[in-house]
């Protein structure tokens, strides 16, 4: 279950005597940028695109007896938490050869291939080449989702259930500390949502479901609830831990990272008793 890919991703297994049919994963920190990126951007503005240090938050995870899975790769390059045909044309110097079904995240800049930071700077000053975005899917996208698949695989068919649980930070502010995605109720038990809300407000936090961000692409893609396959995106409010402008930790880093791992061990032993 252990694996490293250098500069796409890396899978922490669970350390002791004891797994729990649990996976946490982060697939917006990776912050190794390829050299063959060639953005437009200087480095300090597009790293503002990453959930930075997210993958840091939730890293006790395998001293719960869960998986951890993480991208290295940056979101910008390409996103792994897209459908492969949510990319906008406009990108490309020629025709895509399939089908592609641009949603409202390429609309505004953020699908499968990032066309903006902060929704006003333009990530390229050139168009982007059939090869060179199949090569994206090749060596970044697809290996990120078969790990994930294959980490869902092997718990469900070991314990019969499995509760994934994916990660992200969001933009500073806002009423919220947390934002829970289920969208809408269809990819996981309403008692797993109710449980990770609730420990979250045990612990003094502000905690919104599918308000405004229901879960995107990997919730959607490997979830079944009614088959014991559960699948929540979490939305970390990044004022609670980060300087957005200098992408750094700020004070709040260390203790957010302690309720984190409480919320962990919530999740781990939620997941012990079959429901």
């Amino acid at each position: 279950m252990e694996r490293d890919l250098p500069g796409v991703l890396y899978v922490k297994a669970p350390r002791g005597p004891r797994r729990r049919p649990v996976v946490f994963d982060s697939p917006h920190s990776g912050n190794e940028y390829p050299v063959d990126f060639g953005h437009a951007l200087p480095h300090a503005l597009i790293r503002r695109a990453e959930d930075a240090f997210v993958d840091e938050l939730f890293q006790a995870a395998p001293d719960h007896g869960a998986a951890l899975l993480a991208a290295r790769f940056p979101r910008s390059y390409i996103d792994p938490n897209r459908s492969l045909t949510d990319m906008d044309a406009r990108l490309l110097g020629e025709p895509w050869p399939t089908p592609l079904e641009p949603g409202s995240k390429s609309r505004r800049g953020i699908g499968l291939i990032r066309r903006t930071v902060a929704q006003t700077h333009a990530v390229y000053d050139r168009p982007l080449s059939v090869a060179e975005v199949s090569a994206r899917i090749d060596g970044y996208y697809r290996p990120y989702h078969w790990a994930i698949q294959d980490l869902i695989d092997r718990l469900h068919g070991e314990f019969g259930r499995v509760y994934h649980v994916n990660c992200h930070s969001m933009q500073g502010g806002g009423p919220a500390d947390f934002v829970l995605g289920d969208r809408d109720g269809t990819t996981c038990g309403a008692d797993f949502t109710t449980h990770v809300r609730e420990t979250l407000i045990s612990m003094g936090y502000r905690v919104a479901v599918n308000d405004p961000l229901k879960g995107v692409e990997l919730v959607r893609a490997y979830s079944a609830p009614d088959a014991g396959r559960h699948s929540l995106q979490i939305e970390v409010n990044r004022g609670l831990y980060l300087d957005e402008e200098r992408v750094t930790k700020t004070d709040g880093f260390t203790p957010l990272q302690g309720d984190l791992e409480r919320l962990i061990a919530a999740v781990a032993a939620f997941a012990d008793t079959p429901t």
